[in-house]
């Protein structure tokens, strides 16, 4: 548990000092400029639609790579796409009996032109539509070489 706290604190401080390089009008606030918001809930409305798909390679599409996670006391980081077995990925996921998932709400808690911190809860659902769960989380998703994508995912989910 140390060494994910370390590792956690590491990630944090790195994205501190990069993001610190802005100037004062580039950092984080309440107020969302209108084209970030749309593309960054494009990018979640892709991200949920190609999970539900059980498309990896679109999944993943929407990631910024090095990927982050940190979900059940585990910090996981994906150095890039392809390296995930799809049958592997999607199986576990279906051995809850899950069939699909969907947003509950995505609300923008901080943004700025190149990042935004979103606050998130999705359910995940059976085929005959019964609920497994609702799960909270925070996406923190970045604009990189002009593409947004998903850097960081923390979530109450497995």
């Amino acid at each position: 548990m140390k060494r994910i706290i370390v590792v956690f604190v590491m990630f944090i401080s790195g994205l501190t000092t990069l993001f610190a390089q802005s100037s004062a009008t580039d950092q984080g606030s309440h107020a969302v400029d209108p084209r970030v918001r749309a593309a960054v809930f494009q990018v979640l409305d892709e991200y949920m639609a190609t999970f539900n798909a059980k498309d990896l390679a679109g999944w993943e599409r929407t990631y910024q790579f090095p990927h982050y996670r940190l979900a059940s006391g585990k910090m996981s980081v994906l150095e890039k796409a392809g390296l995930r077995d799809s049958a592997k990925v999607f199986g576990e996921l279906k051995k809850t009996g899950w069939d699909h998932s969907q947003w509950d709400h995505r609300n923008i808690i901080q943004a700025s032109a190149d990042k935004v911190h979103v606050d998130t809860e999705f359910s995940r659902y059976r085929a005959d539509g019964s609920l497994i769960g609702h799960f909270e989380s925070l996406y923190i998703l970045t604009k990189e070489d002009g593409k947004w994508g998903i850097k960081f995912r923390s979530s109450y989910a497995e």
